[in-house]
């Protein structure tokens, strides 16, 4: 697919044809200048923020639904190749005409159409991550505050702010302050964070998955380990895929945001599944490692928590490092996969109001408001939810752009006045598929007890994919033969 593809970047209809002086910096096209990420860009991209709490909590339900360690590796694995495959795929088209996520966005579901899945990705899902991650970060800071300042966690006793302890409302906050500051660092800052952060990562991580093998007798024992409730069907087993998957799928809907910079489509094509699948191996070992690990040293910890088993450390600086490490993790997936995407969509929906940084900083206000410490116990119905979300609205793009306009795309049209009559205000068809994909997907969460929809809402992510991208090709078909 990608071999008949050529870049366009040089095109002189880019630079001649299309006025750009309306249009906000962040949503022009990049020029060959701009275009400066290669393999090493693409590969190092995620490489720190796949070592994020949130993720290892979502690995860790894996364990508590009665997968075994092998299982679990295999699920990881299986996720990792997904993720890779549709980060590629989904991210051709910018890479192509070098436009923005929220562009590509507008080809397909018009300029008002477009206002849903961009509210989407860019405000449901920037606000959750961002806030549910620095809440997940918050609580690690505890333990590092506690081992630094010994009775930090008693501050303020048992009084609330929000229904946050005192302590942990400092630690919140610290953490806001940190996570936006290097947001507003701008993409020099972020870019640094990425490159420099991922080493540093990794270099902790491999040393705490060496501690959790050592303290429970080995890898064979690690790999051997079954929690109390194990069970295994291959429902369960793409259910915590689709799961994994689905924490991911808001950067694969929006994965154009950062292909816009290739340098060429090789680069992208491959950096990014041999970053993120190596990263994977990695995420996958240390996760098994360290969940099996310290429940067979600690039996009395059967709740799978990473930072409790962190902390089971005699050391304190070890405690600090690896924690350290995996809050730097957290906070380049809340910058990198949710406060630029959702500044560059607020851009795109009111240009006259927001710009990325002030984009970016409404998500982060809006991410405490919504007081996510009360949304964290019931993450895989949120993950449902964005499954749900972001399967279809990626099922519709590829369809588009691939069977559809067959992989060209009019910039000319994308970039048009609102009230030029080469803009397309609504594409109807993309907006009823998205709604009915979304609804089948969705529907389950609330009928459980009916066992289909039950088993199409476990798989949200597939599903919505799958049942759009058919829909939305059947329609495609029918329309141009009338």
């Amino acid at each position: 697919m990608a071999e008949n593809i050529t870049m366009n970047n040089q095109d002189p209809f880019i630079e001649e044809s299309v006025d750009f002086t309306t249009v906000a910096e962040e949503l022009r096209p990049k020029n060959q200048e701009e275009r400066d990420w290669g393999i090493m860009q693409f590969t190092t991209l995620w490489m720190g923020s796949v070592h994020n709490i949130l993720s290892y909590m979502t690995v860790a339900g894996f364990f508590m639904l009665g997968l075994n360690s092998k299982q679990v590796l295999a699920a990881v694995m299986t996720s990792a190749v997904i993720v890779s495959f549709f980060y590629v795929i989904n991210g051709i088209a910018s890479a192509k005409y070098g436009i923005p996520f929220t562009m590509v966005l507008r080809s397909v579901f018009g300029v008002k159409g477009s206002i849903i899945p961009a509210l989407a990705r860019g405000l449901i899902a920037g606000v959750v991550f961002f806030g549910t991650q620095s809440f997940v970060t918050a609580r690690a800071m505890d333990v590092i505050f506690n081992r630094i300042f010994p009775g930090y966690t008693s501050i303020g006793g048992e009084a609330t702010f929000l229904g946050l302890p005192i302590y942990t409302a400092i630690s919140f906050v610290l953490v806001w302050v940190i996570t936006v500051g290097l947001f507003m660092g701008g993409t020099k800052v972020i870019d640094k964070l990425g490159t420099y952060a991922s080493p540093i990562v990794y270099l902790f991580i491999i040393g705490a998955a060496v501690w959790a093998i050592n303290i429970a007798g080995g890898m064979e024992n690690v790999m051997n380990y079954a929690p109390a409730n194990a069970q295994f069907n291959t429902a369960l087993f793409i259910a915590c895929v689709s799961a994994l998957v689905s924490n991911w799928a808001g950067p694969i809907v929006n994965i154009g945001d950062f292909t816009q910079r290739a340098k060429d489509l090789k680069s992208m094509i491959i950096g990014l599944p041999l970053g993120f699948i190596f990263s994977y191996i990695l995420f996958a070992i240390t996760c098994v490692s360290l969940f099996a690990g310290t429940a067979i040293a600690f039996p009395e910890m059967q709740n799978f928590d990473i930072v409790m088993a962190i902390d089971q450390m005699d050391s304190s600086l070890a405690v600090i490092v690896l924690i350290m490490a995996l809050n730097l993790g957290a906070t380049a997936f809340v910058v990198f996969g949710n406060l630029f995407p959702a500044g560059l969509q607020l851009t795109s929906l009111a240009p006259n109001l927001f710009n990325v940084k002030t984009g970016g900083i409404v998500t982060g206000i809006i991410g405490v408001l919504i007081l996510p410490w009360k949304i964290i116990n019931n993450l895989f119905l949120f993950y449902s939810f964005i499954g749900s979300m972001f399967g279809p609205i990626a099922g519709i793009m590829l369809s588009d752009f691939f069977i559809n306009k067959k992989g060209q795309l009019n910039l000319q049209e994308i970039y048009a006045a609102e009230n030029s009559p080469l803009s397309m205000k609504y594409n109807r068809r993309a907006v009823i598929v998205l709604a009915i994909s979304f609804t089948l997907s969705m529907v389950g969460a609330f009928f459980p007890n009916v066992s289909l929809l039950k088993m199409i809402n476990d798989f949200a992510f597939f599903s919505g994919l799958i049942s759009s991208f058919v829909l939305y090709t059947l329609l495609t078909f029918i329309d141009k033969n009338k």
